[in-house]
């Protein structure tokens, strides 16, 4: 395979379906329940691959020497000697600057955030470093996906941007909840290397009822956008089923079993993102 195709699957390309209907959300609400032109469309799903890209590179080539001394990560492409550095690096300047064009051919105040999009994007890699509130920042980072596509739309901030800022928060407290579960597989690896991730620092069943307080307050913010955008039925019974859907993921992971992280981290969440997605998406279209 060449050493794109290595980056391409180390990076896990697939995964930009987490943040992508939460995007479409935040661009209809932007469009104002109108389709977007499909160049815009376009435009919004180039500048989220590609940031998300660039942010996934140097999340791996930032850590490539913690993931060499993880046995759960020792096999990716970096620390197996199947990239280079110099590979990896060249790869997220590529990806970061395509993100900043694409930005600059949407509209003016795009460009202008597009920078500090990318230092939350990078930011997150080097957090686990200092504070235990990283999973926050990786939250944080696929929050921006709303309200970009948002501004994406209008080219301005209006009074109608209250439920995509409900909506990022939503986001946040949802993949902070995730990565949290997901961390729970490295608590020895981030003890000894001084990483301070909360399963480290609390444990894994402390961090797991985190996880649970992060999703609830999900549930509680989409609630939130919801009633602000006067959504109707659909989208009801979209927050609903993401409700029982986070039920699932934590029942698969109870009394600290790991043994299903994977089935709860992507799949579950998956669905959580396509579901919710979906139905809100619909309602926006067709009240």
């Amino acid at each position: 395979m060449s050493p794109l195709g290595q980056i391409l699957l180390d990076i896990k390309l697939a995964h930009s379906v987490f943040a992508l209907p939460f995007a479409l959300l935040g661009l209809l609400i932007g469009t104002r329940g109108e389709l977007p032109s499909p160049l815009l469309a376009l435009q919004v799903l180039a500048a989220m691959v590609l940031a998300r890209s660039a942010a996934m590179g140097w999340n791996r080539l930032a850590d490539r020497r913690f993931d060499a001394r993880n046995p759960r990560t020792a096999a990716r492409a970096l620390p197996a000697g199947r990239v280079s550095p110099r590979a990896m690096a060249l790869f997220v300047l590529v990806c970061a600057g395509g993100f900043l064009a694409v930005a600059a051919s949407i509209n003016r105040l795009c460009l202008l955030l597009a920078p500090l999009v990318l230092g939350v994007l990078w930011l997150y890699s080097l957090a686990k470093r200092f504070t235990s509130l990283a999973h926050l920042l990786v939250g944080l980072a696929l929050a921006l996906s709303p309200p970009a596509a948002y501004v994406a739309a209008r080219g301005s901030l209006e009074a109608d941007v209250v439920p995509v800022l409900w909506l990022g928060l939503a986001v946040m407290l949802w993949v902070a909840g995730f990565d949290v579960i997901y961390a729970c597989q490295d608590v020895d690896h981030d003890r000894r290397e001084e990483l301070r991730s909360l399963p480290a620092r609390l444990g894994v069943r402390r961090a797991l009822l985190v996880a649970r307080g992060l999703h609830a307050g999900m549930v509680a913010a989409l609630l939130l956008a919801a009633r602000a955008v006067q959504l109707g039925p659909p989208s009801w019974i979209g927050i609903g089923l993401v409700l029982v859907l986070l039920v699932v993921e934590h029942a698969l992971v109870r009394d600290g079993n790991l043994s299903r992280v994977n089935a709860a981290f992507f799949t579950v969440n998956g669905a959580v993102s396509l579901v919710f997605g979906a139905l809100v998406a619909t309602d926006l279209l067709w009240r």
